[in-house]
């Protein structure tokens, strides 16, 4: 055997010159994998410019050095690639989405209830900074998923809201869905819940319309809290 179990950090051979050399790869490999967090696992390509240590999940069909490494773990080590294929239970935290997730055959977050074939129902928060446009509204991108139940929508001013006395919050057709009169102030926040449980079918924009006069200035952060389902794995 000539490299550990799970990590694949390379062992020592007998009476091995250069110890040294063999003993500090695995100690880097055993730093990266044992913190447990990646940067992404929805990165298409290698990033242009990696700082050793860093750490991706391969998203499937990716390109370039990571061509062919659909789901493993990809590390950047003494200025080249390295891959480690997950192991069932290998647990990670992504750090742009802010979840936790684990390897049952394929990845999934961790917060889901999921059946032995890979059917899965998903707990998820999805987030943006949104910098309100100068206008009467302002629409984000498509946060909310295809067939996602949305059970609220929350926010917080992170950048001070001015022009505007307050603003509200909705979807499109719906525009105070998750309610009005919220303070323009630094910190200021929303808090609105759907009515029901309300499932949304197509990529959904959020629409904040500002109350008493135009929008000047303002950034929101913006969370969407629902629920997805995963069919089971194909076979």
């Amino acid at each position: 055997m000539s490299d550990t179990y799970r990590f694949k950090m390379p062992l020592l051979d007998a009476a091995q010159a250069q110890k040294h050399v063999t003993i500090n790869e695995s100690l880097v490999r055993a730093d990266v994998l044992a913190a447990a967090t990646v940067l992404s696992r929805s990165a298409p390509t290698p990033p242009p410019s990696p700082t050793d240590g860093d750490a991706f999940i391969v998203e499937p069909g990716s390109t370039g050095a990571w061509a062919g490494k659909d789901g493993e773990i990809a590390m950047f080590l003494n200025g080249g690639w390295e891959f480690v294929a997950p192991w069932p239970g290998a647990t990670f935290w992504v750090q742009d989405e802010s979840a936790r997730v684990v390897f049952d055959g394929v990845w999934i977050a961790d917060d889901t209830t999921n059946s032995p074939n890979g059917a899965a129902s998903l707990t998820r928060v999805l987030e943006l900074d949104h910098t309100l446009s100068l206008d009467a509204s302002s629409t984000t991108t498509a946060i909310i998923p295809d067939k996602a139940v949305v059970l609220g929508v929350t926010g917080r001013v992170i950048t001070e809201i001015t022009g505007a006395t307050g603003w509200s919050i909705g979807v499109p057709g719906s525009i105070d869905r998750y309610g009005t009169g919220y303070g323009t102030g630094l910190n200021s926040f929303a808090h609105g819940v759907s009515g029901q449980p309300l499932a949304y079918y197509g990529g959904t924009s959020l629409v904040i319309t500002a109350e008493g006069s135009d929008f000047t200035a303002g950034t929101l952060r913006l969370a969407v809290h629902c629920l997805e389902i995963q069919p089971p794995a194909a076979v």
